[in-house]
């Protein structure tokens, strides 16, 4: 379930006069930017951004990001952008990134449907006048590269069939391959960037039945590089997407200074989703509430439009 909370009717041409309103005179009324964009959803902004066009012959985005500042004016930013082109700005940001934003192409690959993919590359075409697979294979090399561009470049199938043969020779050839560590792994990225998702989680489950502890342990144990790292990623994207996020945010805010970066791409990309499933996830995980989490570890006009998003008003 989402947390975002949008109103049924809503005026696009009210809001573009009162975001414009709130854009004039000395400083910005970040107050009203908040009460407004927190609490649209994807198309209700994107009619917003229409109308405002129109209206003052303006981009509202361009206007937004000469209004605000730091990481609140980053999270308004994307908040602002349709799925497709937020996942293929993030995706951009995480290339340029290197090591460090290997896991988001990762997420992006596993996490979306074959067809929400295919939009993230036609965004990403359309942005920087590349392709998302150009991209990342000019940044990465060996068998990081393989798999990388082995899943952005997937349109797995999306049914709900299963054969348990193959998941059982699979998940002996994933076994074999993790235990090898510097051996061929062409069959594990095969696997992993070509079967769709519902054999994928049967084979993740004969591979614990067989083998006595998850495939997402074992790759954890072994994560002693970006290769490897990104495996592990995948996998957990693969097999439970809410957990995952769940520990991307536990990270996020638990480490000494908050990664507002990765706070913002998971309340971002999920407030219209299933952020309430990972919140929930959270509280169980932690005993502490998610926007208590958030409402201690982040500070004003950025804090206040997460908190928003979390469906939480301050």
């Amino acid at each position: 379930m989402a947390t975002l909370i949008a109103p049924i009717t809503f005026s696009p041409g009210i809001d573009a006069e009162a975001l414009h309103k709130a854009f004039q005179g000395w400083g910005t009324d970040e107050k009203t930017v908040i009460a407004i964009l927190g609490h649209r959803n994807v198309y209700q902004r994107q009619q917003i951004r229409k109308v405002y066009e129109e209206i003052y012959q303006e981009n509202i985005i361009k206007r937004l990001e000469s209004e605000l500042t730091g990481d609140f004016e980053r999270a308004v930013y994307r908040w602002m952008l349709e799925h497709a082109d937020r996942d293929a700005v993030l995706a951009n940001v995480a290339i340029k990134s290197g090591s460090k934003g290997y896991h988001v192409i990762v997420e992006i690959a596993c996490v979306l449907s074959s067809e929400e993919l295919l939009a993230v590359k036609r965004a990403y075409h359309n942005r920087y006048k590349r392709s998302l697979e150009e991209d990342v294979a000019t940044n990465t090399s060996g068998d990081l590269r393989q798999l990388l561009v082995g899943l952005v470049t997937s349109y797995r199938y999306g049914g709900d069939e299963i054969n348990a043969k193959l998941a059982k020779t699979e998940s002996d050839i994933l076994h074999s391959s993790i235990k090898e560590k510097k051996g061929n792994h062409e069959e594990a990225i095969r696997i992993l960037t070509t079967r769709s998702k519902t054999q994928l989680l049967a084979t993740f489950n004969r591979y614990r039945d067989d083998h006595g502890t998850s495939i997402t342990k074992k790759l954890l144990d072994d994560a002693s590089d970006d290769f490897r790292k990104a495996l592990h990623t995948a996998v957990r994207c693969i097999n439970d997407h809410k957990k995952y996020y769940e520990k991307v945010l536990r990270n996020a805010l638990r480490r000494v200074g908050t990664d507002e970066d990765a706070l913002t791409r998971v309340v971002v990309s999920r407030a219209e989703k299933d952020m309430r499933d990972i919140a929930e996830l959270y509280y169980k995980r932690n005993s502490v509430h998610l926007e208590d989490a958030v409402a201690k570890e982040t500070s004003g006009d950025y804090k206040k439009f997460i908190l928003t998003l979390l469906g939480k008003d301050v």
